[in-house]
Order: structure tokens, then sequence, then C-alpha cells
């Protein structure tokens, strides 16, 4: 099962979080293989983290709740919340096998969150930017709750249009990179 984890950071945990790095680099390094992609979203400017993203395969939710809660900062309390979400991998790969490598070019996350008939299910065509995407799912896999999507883009607005933008209650757009160690 794949499921889609981001940590948004606590408003002053900076500190925090770059004092636990190591600690998370070697809590991430336990789910090498499960893993699908990572990376922290950043600032507008791409300076400061502002959350940590993490995809991965793990056998049943309560494998995914025990990655989410057990990650080093978020029990230090770098993280305000958590968003955990089954997900399907629509591009059937992992970010290492993106063609456009780590860092060529403005990367993003962009998250909608939505209700309803599912939306943006299919893969669109100019898919070579996309580092991940798929949709997010309630607990047992059966109802969309939104999408979720990696991918290289010029801007925001551009990265934002990988949506349809009035199937979702909103979507954010955050600066993303790879993570992992350098």
């Amino acid at each position: 099962m794949e499921f889609f984890c981001y940590h948004r950071d606590r408003p002053g945990s900076l500190e925090l979080r770059h004092e636990l790095l190591e600690a998370h680099w070697s809590y991430m390094d336990g789910y090498a293989a499960e893993m699908i992609a990572r990376g922290p979203t950043l600032t507008g400017d791409g300076e400061v983290p502002t959350g940590s993203v993490h995809i991965l395969d793990l056998p049943d939710p309560a494998a995914a709740r025990a990655f989410a809660f057990g990650e080093p900062g978020y029990q230090a309390g770098v993280y305000r919340d958590v968003l955990l979400r089954r997900w399907r991998n629509l591009l059937d790969r992992t970010m290492w096998d993106f063609a456009g490598g780590p860092d060529d070019g403005n990367r993003y996350l962009v998250l909608g969150l939505g209700t309803g008939q599912a939306a943006d299910l299919t893969v669109r065509a100019d898919q070579d930017e996309l580092i991940a995407y798929g949709p997010l799912l309630s607990d047992d896999g059966a109802t969309w709750v939104g999408t979720a999507a990696l991918l290289r883009a010029p801007d925001p607005d551009t990265a934002r249009a990988v949506l349809t933008p009035d199937r979702y209650a909103d979507i954010e757009v955050h600066r993303w990179q790879f993570g992992g160690r350098s």
C-alpha cells in the first residue's frame, strides 16, 4: 500500500529541525527500500524548510502511522501537523527514476484537497515534468479525497495548473526539493 505523508513545520522550530537532521536522515535510511519520493518543502525563496514530504510503499495503515508518528522531528515537536493519506502511484516509478534528475529547474509540491467526484485521475500527456503523481485516498483506499503531485515547473502558477482548479476546496503549492543525504 502506498502512503503520502506531509509533516508541516511548526513556526519557530527551524533550530530544532537542524539539530535533528542526522536523526531524521538515519530514521529515513531505515525506510530507503520503501521510499517512492522524499524531500523538504521550502519557503518561496527556497531558503528555509517548511515541511517534509515522504511517499512510501508500506504494508498497511498501522505501518504508515508508525512511520509518520515515530519520526524524530515529530517526536521532538518540530511539526505542527501531519497529513497522512493512502496514495496511488500513477507514474509507477520513484523520484530517482525522474529523467530530469534532482537539481535541474524549480520543483514543487502541489496538493489539492477535495470531495465528491474524483478528479485528475489520469496522468497528463506532458508527464515528463511529473516526478510523483497520484490520488489521495481515504484510509480504506475507496474514496478520493484529493491529489498530490511533485513536479518540475518554471513557476508556482504553472505548477498549480497540473490540477483542475474547480475540483478542489483548496490547492496548495509549495517549493520542494529532492531529499536525502547529499
